[in-house]
């Protein structure tokens, strides 16, 4: 006699193993086995006698069949879920597993620095904080939500606008004893400009004026996909930057850098909370969204730098 299988839960499980590409990943987010996971996908694929998911050493791949039953299983489960949720909206605990991404350098410097705070408020929330300078994939990730600086190029998330990263044009005092400091934008094409890689304009750096735009191609011999080496760049006296206000804050109040073109407004970059769009914002998702926008709205190292 086969066990019989609690249809919601596995269907719930296949398509967690099925995003995440991995039941070892799935185990672990759900605190159990692997063994387990696979027992569950096993029982269900028999049930429907039909297998789901090809399994070999290197990857999963799913089955025709199981690629039509994960369609069908994402609209049952957001269905579910939007149904529990119309029950439960304001009386939902904030608590449970919050899986959060962020680039690199804004994750340790303004995510992680505020998690004292926000657990303080919400002691049931258990963070996990995943920081990588690659736009991270939400779903294979499984990340709840994640912290974008930049225009938005994937339209299949749910965005909020929570916050403004002004930029400044900084360079180290050692630079400027062996260089002519610029006077206005069209002056960085004469000097050794560091790129940011991971803008989509990164040699293109853009200023206004008395409402009139400031165009300027940059070329430079050092470039890199991290805001953090970029600034070790800077102190070390290589180049001029334009970067995040935020990162260089501390360097300009201690006289490590100094602030060029300040009569010209660099072009801002919008920060995002973005999270999957056939997911349903949880109460701990909004109530760390609500909690990072009310911090960066009043924090100093975001204003622009004047």
């Amino acid at each position: 006699m086969r066990t019989p299988v609690d249809k919601l839960n596995a269907m719930a499980i296949f398509v967690r193993v099925v995003e995440r590409g991995s039941f070892s990943a799935v185990a672990r987010e759900l605190q159990t086995s692997q063994p387990t996971i696979s027992k569950v996908l096993r029982a269900l694929e028999i049930e429907l006698g039909a297998k789901l998911i090809s399994r070999s050493t290197r990857q999963l791949s799913m089955t025709d069949e199981g690629q039509r039953y994960y369609s069908e299983c994402r609209q049952i489960l957001a269905a579910v879920d939007a149904a529990e949720h119309s029950f439960q909206s304001g009386r939902e605990t904030v608590a449970g597993n919050l899986r959060i991404g962020s680039s690199v350098s804004f994750g340790r410097m303004q995510i992680a620095t505020r998690l004292p705070g926000f657990l303080k408020k919400y002691p049931q929330v258990h963070i996990d904080l995943q920081l990588s300078d690659q736009n991270q994939d939400l779903v294979s990730e499984g990340l709840d939500v994640s912290f974008r600086i930049g225009e938005l190029n994937d339209s299949n998330m749910i965005a909020r606008h929570i916050g403004t990263t002004h930029r400044v044009t900084v360079a180290a005092p050692d630079y400027f004893k062996q260089h002519k400091t610029p006077q206005t934008p069209q002056d960085l094409s004469e000097h050794n400009c560091l790129q940011f890689n991971l803008l989509n304009s990164q040699n293109l750096w853009v200023y206004e004026k008395d409402a009139q735009r400031h165009e300027v191609r940059i070329k430079g011999n050092a470039q890199s996909n991290n805001s953090e080496a970029i600034r070790e760049m800077v102190l070390g006296g290589l180049g001029i930057a334009l970067s995040p206000a935020w990162l260089f804050s501390e360097d300009l109040k201690a006289g490590r850098v100094t602030a060029i073109l300040k009569d010209y407004s660099a072009q801002s970059l919008p920060i995002h909370a973005v999270s999957p769009a056939n997911r349903r914002q949880s109460a701990r998702v909004k109530a760390f969204v609500d909690y990072m926008s009310q911090a960066l709205e009043t924090a100093p190292e975001l204003k622009p730098v004047r």
